[in-house]
């Protein structure tokens, strides 16, 4: 049976969601049926694409021009052409425009995968325009999260029918529980202290200062804990700044950008998601796969990993009272909480793997080539 030839166009292979699931699809995918390859159309490629270079995974890097690209086109057809790729996998809008648009004319496949929305949300005439058309010469779509979907359809102008939703899916985390311990000891934090955390970038998307000032309202209350935060970014001053101005520091750990972060998840007792716009968070469902009880805003995908009630809670967006509340409830809960964290690792294994993930793209690469 031949293999299914496969190149994911992107912007880059840096740090993020959208690049952490073509690495998990890459890496996953059985080799026998499909085989892969990265095309980036920004420099530098980012640290993920050392990872799969190592292992012998191709990548290829272009330098798109400010602006419309017209050449960029020509040299994303001639990749494909040359290298006879059956399907063309791309990732978020702007690498589906030129990807639809230089498979043209060719035997190449076409998938665009949405991975998420900025912030607020918003459209142009020219997509309403030129989305339906690009559409109908792409033979399919897929978004990570049904609230994504929502916005192809509000915002993008595309067919309810013809969106298919995947979820993101991760090899669940495994944690060396007395390396976690070690470093619980080095950040000097007391045994029994109640431990809320995120990991995310520094970004204004996600919302940090809404999570310290839900945080200043949990101390208040009379709970008793620390806010681990990992990750930098460009809201670093500014959250550095407010942490002082609500006398946090001594509650609040901040320890910059982790590459492998996950001894710091193994410590949360409560993983926090305060961002005011999500696709499907790949640290929460990491957080998921360890049993980690969430509290996360009502933001894009976030109500469909987190069941209110079951696994978590969810609260109103940009809502630091409902913040602070849903903290403090699951703070003064540990039997509450113990239960949710078998619901989480539950409905990781079902919903959120690596496996279900790769087979549910596999099946569609299969049918849109009849391989």
């Amino acid at each position: 049976m031949a293999k299914i030839k496969v190149t994911h166009l992107t912007f880059d292979m840096r740090i993020g969601g959208t690049e952490q699931v073509i690495k998990n699809l890459v890496e996953n995918s059985d080799p026998q049926q499909v085989e892969s390859s990265i095309l980036c159309i920004e420099s530098p490629l980012g640290p993920f694409a050392d990872d799969l270079l190592n292992n012998g995974v191709e990548i290829t890097a272009f330098s798109r021009s400010p602006g419309f690209d017209r050449s960029l086109i020509k040299q994303i057809r001639g990749y494909i052409k040359e290298n006879k790729i059956d399907i063309l996998h791309c990732h978020q809008y702007t690498p589906w425009v030129y990807g639809a648009l230089a498979a043209i004319a060719t035997k190449t496949r076409v998938i665009f995968t949405e991975h998420g929305r900025f912030y607020p949300d918003s459209t142009t005439w020219k997509r309403k325009l030129i989305n339906p058309w690009l559409h109908k010469i792409t033979a399919a779509t897929t978004v990570i999260s049904k609230a994504t979907k929502d916005a192809l359809i509000t915002y993008e102008y595309l067919p309810a029918k013809d969106i298919q939703v995947i979820y993101n899916g991760i090899a669940p985390l495994v944690i060396d529980q007395l390396q976690a311990d070690q470093l619980k000891q080095e950040l000097n934090i007391e045994e029994n202290m109640l431990i809320l955390g995120t990991i995310a970038r520094l970004d204004p998307i996600k919302n940090h200062p809404m999570m310290l000032h839900a945080f200043r309202k949990v101390l208040n209350n009379g709970v008793d804990a620390k806010l681990l935060i990992v990750g930098d970014g460009e809201m670093r001053p500014i959250i550095t700044s407010l942490i002082n101005d609500l006398e946090l520091s001594q509650h609040v750990i901040m320890t910059g950008y982790k590459s492998k972060p996950h001894n710091y998840l193994a410590l949360m007792d409560i993983y926090l998601l305060s961002s005011l716009s999500e696709g499907t968070s790949m640290t929460l469902l990491e957080a998921m796969s360890i049993g980690k009880p969430c509290v996360v805003t009502n933001a894009g995908g976030n109500p469909e990993i987190i069941e209110h009630n079951v696994n978590g809670l969810v609260t109103n967006n940009d809502d630091s009272d409902a913040f602070a509340t849903a903290i403090i409830a699951l703070s003064r809960a540990p039997k509450l909480r113990t239960k949710m964290a078998g619901k989480s690792r539950y409905n990781f294994e079902q919903k959120f793997s690596a496996t279900s993930m790769v087979n549910k793209f596999l099946s569609l690469y299969q049918k849109i080539t009849k391989f």
